[in-house]
């Protein structure tokens, strides 16, 4: 059971009635997390923006998928991770291109470089260096595709606390996680 009230979209108003109305033309429903975060119209707005923007952005939908996955199974978020397996495959992602994600692994040395810097990111808490970006760009990484990645591990980070910590219902088909830990020092 959720710890929050799951906001009914017939029950919204203003702003809010009008972004879950937006969701569901993006969905075909409202998602549970996005019924739970439109108790705070302000932080719905903010979640629901980013994801638009991110949307638009460089890395574009299939590469936003994997870093999801990453992110979700790191921070062992079954919500995101079931969520994020869904869209990927919408993106076109295979299952094992999705479930090798999920470890921060890719057979495409580009792709994996910037999942471990994703996993890096959440692992350290944003402490990366200078030598972990100059890994990046040998791989063929811009700067924007940095940034962006770096706004994207912090919107997951942001989505799957909120689903941990309010105990969203998973309302998409469940993925084993694999609890990929950070690694021992």
């Amino acid at each position: 059971m959720p710890n929050v009230t799951l906001i009914a979209r017939k029950d919204a108003t203003g702003a809010t009635a009008e972004h879950l109305d937006q969701i569901a033309g993006a969905f075909g429903a409202v998602p549970a997390m996005f019924r739970a975060v439109a108790n705070s119209p302000s932080t719905l707005a903010s979640m629901w923006g980013a994801f638009g923007a991110f949307g638009e952005g460089s890395l574009g939908p299939q590469l936003s998928e994997l870093i999801a996955v990453a992110v979700a199974d790191r921070n062992s978020c079954g919500y995101c991770l079931a969520a994020h397996t869904a869209l990927g495959r919408k993106a076109g992602l295979t299952g094992e291109q999705l479930s090798a994600a999920q470890g921060g692994e890719s057979d495409d040395p580009r792709t994996a470089a910037l999942l471990a810097f994703a996993l890096k990111l959440v692992d350290e808490r944003g402490q990366t260096s200078s030598a972990d970006l100059d890994v990046l760009r040998e791989h063929g990484w811009t700067d924007e595709q940095i940034v962006e990645t770096i706004g994207q591990v912090a919107l997951n980070i942001f989505t799957n606390y909120v689903n941990i910590s309010l105990d969203v219902p998973v309302d998409f088909a469940a993925v084993p996680l694999r609890r990929a830990a950070a690694p021992v020092a």
